[in-house]
């Protein structure tokens, strides 16, 4: 005898516990809206993107005077980020002449960005997705990132 309740209550939860490790839009304008309000707070006009565990663009947020090179700079950086699996910032030391990765930005057209600013966002050990920024100093791009992943 099958029981039809015991059966849908499985299949509920197995669905949610996939959708539990994904980015979802409400998810990335929360990450977005406490990367803003650091931005705000330390005077940079930013732009902040939010990218899913397979590089795709989730949300893009460009606040007012942020340059434009900055839109295609914090994607690229959320892409690498998940891409690779590491932040932005580590990978800079290892695309240097000698180094393990020397020659990796030239990979992808452009895409794999090796500025500071860009972080794998991570859910139950689960790379989920990421974060890129971009408008400040390499510094102040990584404090904006770090800060709205906490």
């Amino acid at each position: 005898m099958i029981d039809e309740d015991m059966i849908n209550k499985i299949t509920e939860n197995l669905i949610a516990s996939l959708k539990s490790n994904s980015l979802n839009l409400k998810m990335a304008k929360e990450i977005i809206e406490k990367a803003e309000g650091k931005a705000e707070e330390i005077k940079v006009a930013a732009v902040i993107t939010i990218v899913d565990e397979g590089g795709n663009l989730i949300a893009t947020h460009r606040m007012d005077d942020s340059m434009l090179i900055s839109i295609p700079a914090s994607l690229n950086k959320a892409y690498t980020a998940i891409a690779l699996k590491m932040s932005t910032e580590k990978l800079y030391d290892l695309v240097l002449p000698g180094k393990p990765f020397y020659g990796l930005e030239s990979i992808e057209s452009g895409k794999i960005c090796v500025f500071g600013g860009g972080i794998p966002i991570i859910k139950n050990e689960c790379f989920i997705g990421a974060i890129g920024v971009s408008g400040g100093t390499l510094e102040q791009d990584i404090l904006i990132a770090k800060y709205a992943l906490i």
